[in-house]
C-alpha cells in the first residue's frame, strides 16, 4: 500500500466476452492529486472508473479508497460523475439536489454549499430544463459534493461545452483541489486542458497504462521539433521510417511535428537529408502533454 494514497488500484483486470477491456491495470493517485486519467476512446478509462466505483465488478484486482479495501466503507469517502449528469428537468436544480440527498439519506444543510462552489446558488431555484449544457454539467459536479467527499472522479467533465463553459469547469476543479483539499482524479480527451489543471497524469491504451508520473517530469522526455519541407509527403514517409521519430501532429501545412526518443535533432536532420529530403526548416519545440501522448498512443486520440 502506497502512503498517502488517495485511490490505489492493482492488477485490475475486465473483459466482456473476449475483449479485454483492462489488463492488470495498476495505478495510484496521492492525496491532494488533481489527477488527469488519459487515453484514446475505448482505452477503458470509463470501465476502470465504474469498476473503482463499484458500478460493475472486476474479473480480479484490489481497490484501495485511502487505505480501506473494504467495497462499502471505501464509498463514503467518494463523490463521481461518470458520463453525462441526468436530472428531472421540470424542477429546480436546488430540488434536484434535495431529492439526491433525500435518496442518501444527506441532510438538506449540504444544498446550498455545494450549489455556491459550483456557481449556481443564484440560478438554483430555476428549473434544470432551461439550463445551458455547462450549468447541467456544474450541477452534477454539486450532486457528485453532496457527501462532501475526499476523492471526486469526474469523466469527461468539459465533454461538449464551449470555452467558456470549459474554462468554468477548469476553474472549478482547481477551487475544489486548493480551497477544500478534495483529491480529484479527472478522464479527459483534451489534452491542452488537462495539461493546465493537472498535477499528475496516466494515460491508458488497451486496458494498459503507458505512462504515470508528474507532469513536468514525464514531459522531461525527448525533444520534440517542428520540421518544413517543400515535398512535406516525402517528409511524412521518411520520417515514419526512422527509429526513434513518431509523427505527433501537422504543425502548419508543409510542416510535421515529431517527438524524438534516443535520436537527436541533428541526427534527424542528417536522416532527411541523406533520404533526399529537402529541409526547409527545423527547430526545438516545447514538449507538451499531447506530444507524449500521441507519441506513446501510436497517433490515437
Amino acid at each position: 500500500m502506497t502512503r498517502d494514497a488517495a485511490l490505489e488500484v492493482a492488477g485490475l483486470r475486465r473483459t466482456y466476452g473476449n475483449r479485454v477491456a483492462l489488463s492488470d491495470l495498476d495505478l495510484c493517485v496521492r492525496e491532494g492529486d488533481v489527477y488527469g486519467f488519459l487515453g484514446p476512446n475505448g482505452a477503458g478509462k470509463t470501465t476502470a472508473m465504474r469498476c473503482v466505483l463499484g458500478l460493475i465488478r472486476p474479473d480480479a484486482g484490489r481497490v484501495a479508497i485511502f487505505g480501506d479495501t473494504d467495497p462499502v466503507r471505501q464509498r463514503r469517502h467518494v463523490g463521481a460523475m461518470v458520463e453525462t449528469p441526468r436530472f428531472h428537468d421540470w424542477l429546480s436544480g436546488r430540488r434536484n439536489l434535495e431529492l439526491a440527498c433525500a435518496y442518501a439519506g444527506l441532510g438538506r444543510g449540504v444544498v446550498e454549499p455545494a450549489l455556491d462552489l459550483v456557481g449556481l446558488r443564484d440560478r438554483g431555484g430555476d428549473r434544470v430544463g432551461g439550463y445551458s449544457l455547462g450549468m447541467k454539467q456544474r450541477l452534477g459536479v454539486a450532486r457528485a459534493l453532496l457527501g462532501e467527499p475526499r476523492l471526486l472522479l469526474l469523466d469527461e467533465p468539459t465533454n461538449g461545452l464551449d470555452p467558456a463553459g470549459m474554462r468554468d469547469v477548469r476553474e472549478l476543479i482547481r477551487r475544489m483541489a486548493s480551497e477544500k483539499g478534495i483529491t480529484v482524479l479527472v478522464s479527459s480527451h483534451l489534452l491542452a486542458e488537462v495539461e493546465s489543471i493537472a498535477t499528475r497524469v496516466g494515460i491508458l491504451k488497451d486496458g494498459l497504462l503507458l505512462a504515470e508520473g508528474e507532469v513536468a517530469e514525464l514531459l522531461r522526455g525527448g525533444d520534440v521539433v517542428e520540421i518544413g519541407s517543400s515535398e512535406p509527403a516525402a517528409l511524412h514517409r521518411a520520417v515514419g521510417d526512422l527509429v526513434g521519430a513518431t509523427v505527433v501532429g501537422d504543425a502548419e501545412s508543409g510542416r510535421l511535428r515529431v517527438a524524438l526518443e534516443d535520436c537527436s535533432p541533428e541526427a534527424l536532420n542528417a536522416a532527411l537529408v541523406g533520404s533526399g529530403v529537402p529541409v526547409s526548416e527545423l527547430h526545438v519545440a516545447r514538449r507538451s502533454l499531447e506530444d507524449l501522448f500521441l507519441s506513446l498512443t501510436g497517433g490515437q486520440s
